[in-house]
């Protein structure tokens, strides 16, 4: 059993070219790719004006950025500086692509999101999208985003949902007990040297290491719909509309650093 974050970085940079062009499939010859922006109204759980108006003149950090599609969009919309920081160097090559096809200002490192290369009070929000599943030292990781952040800065993150993890995708049965958290792998490709690792948390867990690392919580979502029909094809699979409208399918937390 290999080290979480060495696993995780092998697999993103053999998984990166064929996860990037399954995001980027439905893009039409000459449009640009999509890069939606994690704050405005149609995000998961939709804005939060009474906690950040808009990212208009902010600095903000993206913890795991990926192929640095929500740093582009959150450069896209007026933020002052963006920095995206991730393990795999197969990711970020793809979000530097993306960021000069955008034209956008965003800045990528290599790191990681337990010891960040960069300095403390540095940015007034941080955010993080379906990674802290992946990281095995969720309290150092929440200590290190209230390090560079400001004071009554925000930190917002999506995960998934602790309760749909439960179930199979296809058949849609319970498999495990909600109280059976820990490691997890998971095997994206057969043909990859590497599993995906996950740490399997309650949703208390994940508030408690908030609060443990300086921030009070403002807002629990839990998006979703019980109309299948509002759901949208998953290029990987990993979805079922009818599951989704039954179970939430992702979490997300607004927080404040205090």
């Amino acid at each position: 059993m290999g080290d979480a974050r060495t696993e995780n970085r092998r697999l993103w940079d053999e998984w990166s070219d064929d996860f990037q062009a399954l995001w980027n499939a439905d893009t039409a010859d000459g449009d640009l790719p999509p890069a939606p922006c994690p704050f405005t109204a149609d995000a998961p759980g939709g804005s939060q004006p009474e906690i950040l108006p808009s990212v208009e003149g902010l600095d903000v950090v993206e913890l795991g950025c990926g192929g640095g599609q929500a740093s582009v969009g959150t450069a896209d919309e007026g933020a002052d500086r963006v920095v995206g920081v991730d393990v795999s160097s197969g990711q970020l090559a793809h979000a530097r692509k993306l960021r000069d096809l955008y034209g956008v200002d965003a800045r990528f490192v290599e790191g990681d999101v337990t010891h960040l290369p960069l300095a403390a009070d540095a940015f007034d929000v941080a955010f993080s999208g379906w990674v802290l599943q992946m990281v095995g030292d969720l309290e150092t990781c929440l200590t290190e985003a209230r390090r560079v952040l400001r004071d009554d800065g925000v930190l917002v993150f999506d995960v998934p949902h602790p309760f749909y993890e439960l179930f199979d995708p296809a058949s849609e049965a319970l498999e495990r007990s909600y109280h059976a958290t820990g490691r997890r792998e998971i095997t994206i490709d057969e043909d990859y040297d590497a599993d995906m690792v996950v740490f399997d948390r309650k949703v208390g867990d994940y508030h408690r290491a908030l609060v443990d690392a300086g921030f009070d919580v403002e807002r629990v979502l839990e998006p979703g719909s019980d109309d299948p029909d509002d759901y949208d094809d998953d290029p990987l699979e990993s979805n079922r509309p009818e599951l989704m409208a039954t179970v939430p399918r992702s979490l997300r937390f607004w927080a404040v650093a205090n």
